[in-house]
C-alpha cells in the first residue's frame, strides 16, 4: 500500500466517522473531551483523586460513543477514564444537537 493509498483510506475513515457522529449526536446529552479521546454520553461523573501526592481525574460515563476511527465498535455501555490531564465536560443544548448538514 502506498503512502497516497494510506492517506486516502484515512481520509475516507475520518469522513465516515464524522457522518456517524452527525447521525448519533442527537441521542446524547454530554460531550466529554480528555487528552486522548472525544466522547458523547448520557451520564458523566468526574472525580478528582489523589494518590501518592499526585492528582488525577476519574471520569465515568454511561451510554457512550467514542470518537475513534480505529475502533470497530464505537458504542460502549460504560466507560472509565483515568487521566492526569484536563477533562472538559459540556452539556449539549438542543440547538447544539442539530449539526450542520454535509
Amino acid at each position: 500500500m502506498s503512502a497516497e493509498d494510506l492517506e486516502k483510506y484515512e481520509t475516507e475513515m475520518e469522513l465516515t466517522l464524522y457522518r456517524e457522529y452527525r447521525d448519533v449526536v442527537s441521542i446524547f446529552k454530554y460531550v466529554v473531551e480528555t487528552d486522548r479521546r472525544f466522547y458523547l454520553c448520557n451520564q458523566v461523573d468526574v472525580k478528582a483523586r489523589t494518590e501518592a501526592g499526585e492528582v488525577f481525574f476519574e471520569v465515568s460515563m454511561s451510554d457512550a460513543w467514542v470518537w475513534d476511527m480505529y475502533r470497530p465498535a464505537r458504542f460502549a455501555k460504560n466507560v472509565k477514564v483515568l487521566t492526569f490531564k484536563d477533562v472538559n465536560v459540556e452539556e449539549l443544548s438542543p440547538s447544539e444537537i442539530d449539526p450542520p448538514k454535509v
